[in-house]
């Protein structure tokens, strides 16, 4: 089962983790893994490249972990825009966690 954990604080999304492998199909072929993470790589590569933030990328593929955190002191307009990112990248995730409910556990948890 692939866990993730989106971080917010006062309504802004900081960080996102992704820890585990589906297990929905044989590596290579499971069709749930490589969707969930069409997901967070496009919103990681949206907020890269189309909001020009720098967030902290670490990447395990063997492990299956994948993490990402934004500075929360970034630029107002920048981080305006990776909060749309972040937002879309959600209900994507919550969509296929919906749908696939014994592969995936998606939890949003507010930070103080």
């Amino acid at each position: 089962m692939t866990k993730i954990i989106i971080t917010k604080k006062q309504n802004q999304y900081l960080s996102i983790e992704c820890d585990g492998h589906t297990g929905y199909g044989a590596e290579g072929e499971d069709i749930v893994c490589a969707a969930a993470s069409s997901i967070v790589q496009t919103a990681a590569l949206g907020l890269l490249q189309v909001a020009k933030l720098k967030p902290e990328i670490k990447q395990e593929d063997k492990k299956g972990f994948f993490s990402l955190k934004l500075d929360a002191d970034s630029e107002p307009g920048k981080m305006r825009d990776g909060q749309v990112i972040f937002a879309t990248m959600l209900c994507g995730l919550q969509d296929l966690a919906d749908t696939y409910s014994d592969y995936i556990e998606l939890e949003v948890k507010d930070v103080y």
